[in-house]
């Protein structure tokens, strides 16, 4: 088997409308028996620090790569902006209108409404999350936090069941329907207990519903293996093949989902 090596460090730039985007380039090296597709591509990748690599054919001309880059130009300005967007959570919530609040992967925009004649709520339409409030107060903050924490564990509540339901399939082991409980968690997106009862975290509710299959199936999982041995992550890598990048996702986002 060929072994394929990595140097660097090269340069380039390129314009996207008013905006510079520098990228490193990573040049492969490999024998010429090495005959593999990927070696002959230009790879892209922008990391959550909002730097852009491309690992690049040792051949590749400044040119060739600069016109690859330009093809994704698109796709990389998103990239970095949506990653730029996510260091938003150093800044502590406000619960103020226009702060971004999550829900099974998208983003939406928050607003709060004071109107004495309405019932205190939360509702999702028109692309917002819109908490209306009686009347305003020293606490708004609180109340607003709250009336978030109760629907989003509503939510979570119904999707969650409804994705344990999905999953049950693919985890012939299990016996039933497993119970589960909902307790927000710092640290964990799940738990299972030593008699297969499960713990799900109601901030997983804002991650895309891949995710949620991901924690869930994770948890599963534990109910046959009850520690992270070898045999478990074959049985998970069995149930969900892709679990490796669907695990990534969630990681990247997990610091924005959890803030409170």
């Amino acid at each position: 088997m060929s072994e394929i090596k990595k140097t660097t460090q090269e340069q380039g730039v390129f314009m996207y409308g008013d905006e510079v985007i520098n990228y490193d380039i990573i040049r492969r090296t490999f024998e010429k028996n090495d005959a593999k597709p990927k070696a002959r591509k230009v790879i892209i990748k922008v990391h959550p620090d909002q730097r852009v690599v491309a690992t690049v054919p040792h051949d590749a001309t400044p040119d060739s790569i600069r016109e690859a880059m330009l093809k994704r130009a698109r796709w990389i300005w998103e990239s970095i902006c949506e990653f730029s967007a996510q260091h938003e959570y150093v800044m502590p919530r406000k619960y103020v209108s226009g702060e971004t609040q999550f829900y099974l992967g998208r983003r939406y925009v928050l607003k709060v409404i004071v109107d004495a004649e309405q019932v205190p709520s939360v509702k999702l339409q028109r692309g917002k999350l819109t908490v209306t409030l009686k009347k305003d107060c020293d606490e708004r903050v609180v109340k607003i936090k709250t009336l978030l924490d109760k629907w989003y564990t509503h939510r979570a509540n119904a999707i969650f069941h409804e994705r344990l339901q999905a999953m049950l399939p693919k985890a012939s082991w299990v016996d039933g329907l497993p119970s589960f409980r909902i307790m927000a968690m710092t640290k964990q997106w799940g738990s299972c207990s030593t008699k297969g009862n499960l713990m799900l975290n109601p901030h997983l509710v804002k991650a895309p519903k891949e995710c949620i299959d991901y924690v869930i199936l994770h948890e599963l999982c534990h109910i046959a293996e009850h520690n992270h041995s070898d045999r478990f992550w074959r049985l998970l890598t069995q149930v969900m093949p892709n679990w490796k990048e669907v695990k990534a996702k969630l990681d990247d986002m997990a610091e924005l989902y959890l803030n409170d």
